[in-house]
């Protein structure tokens, strides 16, 4: 009788976690599909707040409360934070606001380059293209793995992941390839995309190869930014 009752038991929670994640994945293809919205502009304040108070609460639900890690793993594999340009000096939140899409203004992103002098996305030392990594755990909110050269979105090929422990959002832009989707749980140092030149300026020649990497946090219920270069400088490398 008492291995009956323990079965049920873990039938319950299996069943339970399962649905969780649905719900996950469910809130995560919902907010990709509204973050598509913002960046073709147009979207109410209200209705992004509830947005991010949805998706928020979904991934919680799914997830046990754990400390987060002490430090970041370094968002390019194989690099460290002397791969930022102008030793961070390139950041610059001034006037960006979520909402604005994709004609925000300001840059609050360190952008973190390869060596890559033929623009092939391939690393020179390697000649292999370069993993770009989740920083800590997570869960992928909302990414794209299609862009074309005439597009004019500035981000490229994108991904966006909330970390729960942290409570705040990491963006990771210009990607090449991505490797996840929404409502994927993602672990820290986990491959999520390779390093490319996507994106409306970042596919230019006089733009070197490089990750757009930015963090924020939640303000009102929408994504305010906040300058990371300390967390880059103290990451692991990988």
């Amino acid at each position: 009788m008492r291995k009956i009752v323990l079965l049920v038991g873990i039938l319950c929670l299996t069943t339970v976690g399962y649905a969780q994640s649905i719900d996950r994945v469910a809130a995560c293809n919902k907010f990709n599909t509204f973050n598509n919205l913002v960046l073709e502009g147009g979207v109410k304040r209200a209705d992004a707040q509830k947005q991010f108070r949805d998706v928020i609460k979904q991934i919680k639900a799914s997830k046990e409360t754990v400390e987060p890690k002490a430090k970041w793993i370094f968002p390019l594999k194989g690099y460290n934070y002397h791969a930022i340009g102008g030793n961070g000096d390139g950041y610059a939140d001034k006037g960006y606001r979520y909402l604005d899409g994709n004609k925000h203004g300001a840059h609050p992103a360190h952008d973190i380059f390869i060596n890559d002098k033929n623009q092939d996305c391939l690393d020179d030392r390697t000649n292999k293209p370069v993993d770009v990594l989740a920083i800590d755990d997570g869960t992928v909110v909302a990414c794209s793995n299609e862009w074309e050269p005439s597009s004019n979105l500035r981000g490229g090929k994108f991904i966006w992941i909330y970390h729960p422990e942290r409570n705040y959002f990491t963006y990771y832009a210009h990607n090449q390839s991505i490797v996840v989707k929404p409502g994927d749980e993602v672990q820290q140092g986990q491959k999520i995309a390779e390093v490319g030149r996507t994106g409306y300026n970042a596919y230019k020649k006089r733009s070197p190869t490089h990750l757009h990497f930015s963090t924020f946090r939640l303000v009102d219920d929408l994504p305010v930014p906040f300058n990371p270069y300390q967390q880059l400088k103290e990451a692991k490398t990988l």
